[in-house]
């Protein structure tokens, strides 16, 4: 008998204060304290004194040495203190890819569908006629099978070009990505934490490429008085810093990093809370907190719009609700011909998530 048989959902009752139950709730805490494990296990402490996360079975002592046994925590031969491993960045980034994007299977290629079809390399509902210099993996046999059985009768089956089908397929393409991040000290002003949610973000991304996407790249830049690369393992660690906002600085090194990639899709994702209010010039910094600085902003647009001129596409994402600062926003999208959020934090994730993968500025050359 073919089809499903249904039975009763019996949900199991999660164990509490169990080893994978902590280790979750630990690289949350990771994020907020910047890698500090001394600092998140001290949470993690509280918060069992709190919410009683364990028992008299399994302690926090007994967690902080399965952590170490299992290769999440070292000790630092010089203070003494403990120290997150790789494994625990890796974790980290697996945390905030499934809490933002939902967890996804891995792929062994790029997939980001254009809006080609044709010869491509996956295969879509389209179906049509066999013309010459389609592939054989292309012809769907079953459906030209029949065709021929419906053409030509069962007793005397034949198989002619006109009974073939073949079906479409979309095209993929490779995409280079350059991914900025605003740390500059408004991130952190007002009581609000905006640095956290936009790091985990961007381990979310980097994670998400790396198992979904992994032919594609993600080169990563922070931008503040001056803009800098770090490497997807210092994500754990970034903080903001005493810094204004020279998001000229961070489109060049961003402009700069896409000229070297080889790929003809190439984009940059910026995540900021503010207007820009540096520029480096002659060795010194030209500061200007105050509105908007004519200076600053058109040398912005300026690169904004150089970087359409290379075909480089900007998406903004802005994480304050100021009225002049969205008018900026939109002056600067307008310029390069990209695109704007203006996104909560809650919703950063799914707002690049969903620019990311649908991507419909994509060309295949």
């Amino acid at each position: 008998m073919r089809g499903y048989h249904f039975s009763q959902y019996i949900p199991k009752s999660l164990p509490k204060g169990g080893f994978e139950e902590l280790l979750k709730l630990f690289t949350q805490l990771l994020q907020y304290t910047a890698g500090d494990a001394g600092e998140a296990l001290a949470w993690l402490n509280e918060l069992d004194k709190q919410y009683k996360l364990t028992d008299d079975d399994y302690g926090i002592g007994d967690f902080i040495q399965e952590l170490k046994d299992k290769g999440y925590l070292s000790d630092d031969p010089g203070s003494g203190e403990v120290r997150i491993t790789a494994k625990s960045e890796q974790a980290i980034r697996q945390s905030a890819l499934e809490e933002i994007f939902g967890k996804l299977r891995k792929s062994g290629r790029g997939n980001h569908n254009s809006n080609l079809s044709g010869l491509g390399e996956e295969k879509n509902a389209d179906r049509r006629e066999y013309q010459y210099g389609d592939s054989l993996d292309q012809i769907d046999m079953t459906t030209s099978i029949h065709n021929a059985q419906v053409n030509h009768g069962i007793g005397n089956f034949m198989l002619t070009e006109r009974d073939l089908e073949v079906e479409e397929r979309d095209y993929k393409t490779l995409t280079s990505t350059v991914l900025m991040i605003d740390i500059s000290h408004s991130m952190i002003l007002y009581g609000e934490d905006r640095i956290t949610p936009a790091k985990k973000v961007a381990m979310a991304l980097a994670e998400l490429i790396r198992t979904r996407y992994p032919k594609d790249t993600l080169d990563i830049v922070v931008f503040g008085n001056d803009a800098w690369p770090i490497s997807i393992k210092d994500l754990p660690y970034l903080q903001v810093g005493p810094y204004h906002t020279n998001t000229l600085a961070g489109l060049e090194l961003a402009t700069d990093l896409l000229r070297r990639r080889k790929t003809h899709n190439k984009q940059i994702f910026m995540i900021t809370d503010g207007k820009p209010t540096c520029l480096k010039e002659n060795g010194r910094y030209y500061k200007n907190s105050v509105g908007l600085d004519r200076k600053v902003v058109n040398k912005t647009l300026n690169m904004a719009a150089q970087c359409k001129r290379l075909n480089i596409p900007i998406t903004t994402f802005m994480i304050a609700r100021d009225p002049y600062l969205q008018q900026f926003v939109r002056q600067f999208t307008e310029t390069n011909g990209g695109k704007a959020f203006y996104s909560s934090l809650q919703g950063l994730g799914e707002y690049i998530f969903e620019d990311y993968v649908r991507n419909r500025r994509r060309t295949v050359r």
